[in-house]
């Protein structure tokens, strides 16, 4: 075999490094706001509990609830399926990991309200026992698999404490040191720590609640930037500001690496718009657009965008709990489809439906997305010719359904012929990855 010849050129190197030269603070700018998918687990929703009523069982609570709900209003897989119009397949398959999910992990996000929902008459002794119940939990261990008290947390909890709004920013700043102090008195900050900002309107406020918990890291010696935290997303003000420009991607910045999420506020939001009461609803115009700015803002940040809630409760009648359901399955599929994938959950009668929309979302799709990432990455040729960043989407699909419990990891892999390594490699590149990699499989393109 002849050795290969060195292409000619027409540009000294000078030119090469010159250019990279110029372009060094840019190269650190996108590093620095962009430095893509945290690569850990996003929870599918967000359960919201007043503070004053929180309790030690209160996820296990809200899982028997639902199983209960799901005994008395659909208990077997077809009549599920007559309550979704879910095809009979699909409904076998995700019935019974519905029920498995409520017994096993029914809650995979908690938030303890100290905001909206709470109507306690001791704010700081209700904050005290939030902690004191949380770094018991979490001591105990009761979110791995297979612990006798499974099924009695959530893999993430925290707080939602009141806004950075004059009239009530000290009550907000004290409530967060004093749930915040309880748990490292209690045996430090747990893994799944979430603290939520709400009503946030200028990125200032943001700036100052960063302020605040830096503050607290440098009291205890905790690392900077330990505790970030969730912007929620409730005025107008929040997605344009006075000028023009959008507040939300200000916002982030002025988190300082702190955000982890933008969480959209139905209802608020909806009334600072003057919608009426009647059609508040997670998939109102005004609603879709404002998260269609979080989610552009959001996108390579490394900020997770979460849709609202439904206050359609699935009480009363088994017409009426049906009804119910529906709706909030509708709703929670429309979420998923449009790269929503978190959104809350206002009542226990809500989780069958989460997780019926969630693992369906999943299931339907599994077969399909598994057979185009195996052809991409086998290089076959097929009816779609698939991109890197398709690859990435192919994969993030799949880890997603995994770390929910919509799939299996056996039944991926012999799909895709990956290892979850090699998975979640494809699925959370780093930064530039997906550039290199596109340069040099498909030059010209």
């Amino acid at each position: 075999m002849g050795q290969q010849e060195t292409p000619a050129t027409s540009l000294a190197g000078a030119v090469s490094e010159g250019i990279s030269a110029s372009l060094a603070r840019v190269d650190a700018e996108l590093a620095r706001r962009y430095p893509g998918d945290p690569g850990t687990r996003q929870p599918v929703h967000t359960v919201y509990v007043p503070g004053d009523a929180y309790r030690a069982g209160t996820v296990r609570s809200w899982g028997d609830q639902a199983l209960a709900a799901l005994d008395e209003h659909a208990p077997d897989a077809a009549a599920l399926a007559g309550a979704l119009d879910l095809p009979g397949d699909l409904a076998e398959a995700v019935y019974p990991r519905v029920r498995a999910k409520l017994e096993r992990e029914p809650v995979e996000d908690l938030r303890i309200d100290f905001e909206d929902g709470y109507h306690g008459h001791d704010e700081d002794a209700d904050a005290a026992r939030a902690a004191r119940l949380v770094s018991e939990a979490h001591r105990g261990g009761s979110t791995s698999p297979g612990h006798d008290g499974e099924g009695t947390t959530a893999p993430y909890t925290g707080i939602r404490m009141k806004c950075m709004e004059a009239a009530v920013r000290g009550r907000g700043i004290r409530t967060t040191d004093v749930f915040l102090t309880g748990l490292v008195e209690g045996g430090g900050l747990p893994d799944g720590l979430v603290l939520t900002l709400p009503k946030v309107t200028y990125p200032e406020q943001v700036t100052a609640f960063a302020r605040l918990l830096g503050a607290f890291e440098e009291a205890h010696g905790l690392t900077a930037g330990r505790i970030g935290f969730e912007i929620q997303i409730e005025t107008s003000q929040a997605i344009l500001a006075a000028d023009g420009t959008a507040t939300v991607a200000r916002m982030i910045d002025a988190a300082g690496g702190r955000a982890t999420g933008l969480h959209y506020g139905t209802f608020d939001y909806s009334a600072c718009l003057g919608v009426s009461a009647a059609y508040q609803a997670s998939d109102h115009p005004a609603a879709d657009h404002a998260k269609a700015v979080m989610q552009v803002a959001a996108a390579g940040t490394g900020v997770r965008v979460s849709d609202g809630s439904t206050n359609v409760l699935p009480v009363g009648t088994t017409e009426q709990v049906h009804r119910a359901w529906k709706l909030h399955y509708g709703l929670t599929r429309r979420a998923l489809a449009r790269a929503y994938y978190q959104g809350w959950d206002m009542h226990p009668g809500h989780l069958p439906t989460r997780y019926a929309a969630v693992f369906a979302f999943y299931r339907e799709g599994f077969e399909a997305a598994a057979a185009r990432l195996a052809a991409y990455v086998a290089r076959r040729e097929g009816d779609v010719m698939d991109e890197p960043a398709t690859a990435k989407a192919l994969s993030g699909y799949l880890v997603r359904g995994l770390e929910c419990g919509a799939l299996d990891d056996d039944e991926v892999a012999r799909h895709t012929g990956l290892t979850r390594a090699q998975l979640d490699a494809f699925a959370r590149p780093r930064r530039g990855d997906l550039t290199a990699t596109a340069a040099h499989e498909r030059p010209g393109a």
